[in-house]
């Protein structure tokens, strides 16, 4: 009896001293479950059914404010004015820095500002995913980095490989770059199947996948077929653009990606998102997520308050995020 008594207390004890490291991971776990799952539970129902009513930010902008502090990838908003939409967006922003001269400085410091202001994820280089993963383990911040990036002219086995690496680094999100000269060739099922493999090997994983498919060089027409495409493969979001082609984000783009991916996949909007009002305005065109390095500038205007030049928080270059 005393063996067995004693085997119990060190059991115990194991278990007291790894529950911290057991509550950061389920953390990350049901936050990431949350961005997975676009629709929420909502007070317009009907016998405590959702309605589907387009309308959560204005009807339940409280219930809104807590589903974007726990991490939620999107709000359904469609068919409510800029002014509707929570002031504080934090939640639909991906705080970036992807510049090729960033240093792991920079890095530490743009994981404290996503804590400190509750993004959505972070959105860096692959070399410093582990970094990341590590800075804001139990935050319930998302870990997003890049593949394929910024041309998408690598080889699927080549995005495949970067993305399973990226995932076993800590990576949470992936945003993949399309293979735009297959696009534009109407290679239709060698882009789709390039999309498959990223997506595949990454929710294997649990993580998202944001296909971006660079819309400054596209027409529409071929904005809505690579849309088509990356939804018929898997994918969590469409994106917009690199931040490092010839233009960036614009509501036009984003409201036609929406209705060509309807409701149930996510539209990222970003390069060259520098403020408040611009990021209001492409929510209002679709986008339910935001990818800006400006993310402290336009949280604080959305806030009201004054937003300081100089260190006070990673600065945007160009056109990047």
């Amino acid at each position: 009896m005393g063996r067995v008594d004693f085997s119990v207390c060190l059991f115990s004890r194991l278990l007291v001293s790894n529950l911290s490291l057991l509550v950061n991971d389920l953390t990350d776990v049901i936050v990431r479950a949350l961005q997975a799952q676009s629709r929420q539970a909502c007070d317009a129902t009907v016998d405590g059914l959702c309605v589907d009513c387009d309308v959560c930010a204005t009807l339940c902008a409280g219930r809104a404010r807590h589903i974007l502090d726990a991490g939620a990838a999107r709000l359904t908003a469609r068919g409510v004015n800029a002014s509707d939409v929570p002031r504080d967006i934090a939640g639909f922003i991906d705080h970036t820095l992807l510049k090729p001269e960033a240093t792991s400085a920079e890095i530490e410091k743009l994981c404290q500002e996503a804590r400190a202001y509750h993004f959505a994820a972070v959105c860096v280089n692959p070399p410093f995913v582990k970094q990341c993963a590590d800075l804001l383990r139990g935050s319930g911040v998302g870990v997003a980095t890049v593949v394929g990036f910024p041309l998408g002219a690598h080889t699927t086995a080549t995005k495949v490989f970067e993305t399973e690496q990226a995932c076993v680094d800590g990576a949470t999100e992936i945003d993949m770059v399309i293979n735009v000269g297959a696009l534009k060739a109407r290679r239709d099922d060698l882009v789709r199947d390039d999309i498959r493999g990223v997506v595949q090997a990454a929710h294997r994983a649990g993580a998202l996948v944001k296909v971006i498919i660079e819309t400054a060089l596209l027409t529409d027409e071929e904005k809505a077929r690579a849309s088509r495409l990356a939804q018929q493969a898997g994918a969590d979001f469409v994106k917009t653009s690199t931040g490092f082609g010839p233009g960036g984000a614009t509501a036009h783009d984003v409201a036609l990606m929406r209705e060509t991916v309807g409701p149930n996949v996510g539209v990222k909007a970003a390069g060259g998102v520098r403020d408040f009002k611009q990021a209001q305005e492409l929510i209002q065109a679709g986008a339910t997520r935001i990818g800006a390095s400006a993310g402290v500038k336009i949280v604080q205007a959305a806030r009201g308050e004054r937003w300081k030049r100089g260190r006070t928080s990673i600065e945007e270059e160009g056109v990047r995020e």
